[in-house]
């Protein structure tokens, strides 16, 4: 049986409205009380993630900006990972011109973005994490988590993906985390990684996990993982790119707590 689950937020965990809805948060209290593992993995800010775990209940760690930062369920911070001051400055050369585009930080404890768009607070109901604006002319180098671009086309943003990997080479690890969100982390950060990275810290293998996930920031966790889900509603660049892996339902329905419930875990009088 699997100890540790691992599970990707935005598109995976959280409904379409961006929140762990009741059933999925009693599943989950209910695993920790039965003394199973539970890591969040996401793209999102470690700070972002902490308050999310609140509204769960749960002491879990947490996989936060695709590896960058593991935290644990004490809150100490065990892994840490930024990106390169030379690919901060390669990256900006690039697309700091580029009126189309949202360029974002993750500069330590902040969120920072180079202009506002009320539609990113969607996706914080449950946190409240919020960001402050950019200076695109005096960027932060240090200390830098991450960094993603946002567009609403995916094509557009094929072409930056191309670019960062013609100029990064392997200094930098690059995913995206949706069809509209470009993601830049520090060389060798993954999932998948910081995955093994929590497994090895609880006395248990790779083989041990089972991991969720929808993203193409998700494929190093979901190949690494003893086994991987991958929700009915993913990119079909990570399905292709995954082919044997199983396809569930969609966040609407809460298809991971319910994959955990019935093929897992006897944890509810049926």
């Amino acid at each position: 049986m699997y100890k540790i689950i691992a599970s990707d937020l935005d598109g995976t965990l959280l409904t379409p409205e961006h929140v762990i809805a009741p059933y999925s948060r009693g599943v989950l209290q209910q695993l920790h009380q039965r003394g199973e593992h539970f890591v969040f993995a996401t793209g999102r800010h470690h700070v972002d993630v902490a308050r999310i775990r609140e509204t769960v209940g749960i002491p879990a760690y947490m996989i936060t900006s695709n590896g960058a930062r593991v935290h644990d369920a004490d809150d100490n911070l065990v892994f840490a990972a930024d990106v390169d001051p030379e690919v901060v400055h390669q990256l900006l050369a690039i697309c700091k011109d580029d009126e189309n585009i949202i360029i974002h930080f993750y500069h330590d404890e902040q969120w920072m973005v180079s202009r506002l768009n009320e539609e990113l607070k969607k996706f914080h109901k449950d946190s409240g994490f919020s960001y402050k604006i950019l200076d695109l002319d005096a960027p932060p180098t240090d200390k830098i988590v991450k960094i993603f671009l946002t567009y609403d086309d995916h094509e557009y943003l094929v072409e930056f993906e191309k670019k960062f990997n013609a100029t990064f080479g392997d200094n930098a690890s690059i995913a995206f985390s949706t069809p509209w969100c470009l993601e830049v982390m520090g060389k060798g950060v993954s999932k998948g990684a910081a995955l093994q990275a929590v497994a090895e810290l609880k006395g248990y293998t790779l083989a041990d996990c089972i991991a969720f996930g929808d993203g193409m920031n998700d494929k190093e966790m979901l190949e690494m993982a003893g086994k991987g889900l991958i929700m009915g509603t993913a990119h079909d660049r990570l399905k292709n790119a995954l082919p044997a892996l199983e396809i569930i339902g969609d966040n609407k329905e809460e298809s991971v707590a319910r994959y955990l419930e019935t093929h897992l875990f006897d944890i509810t009088d049926r």
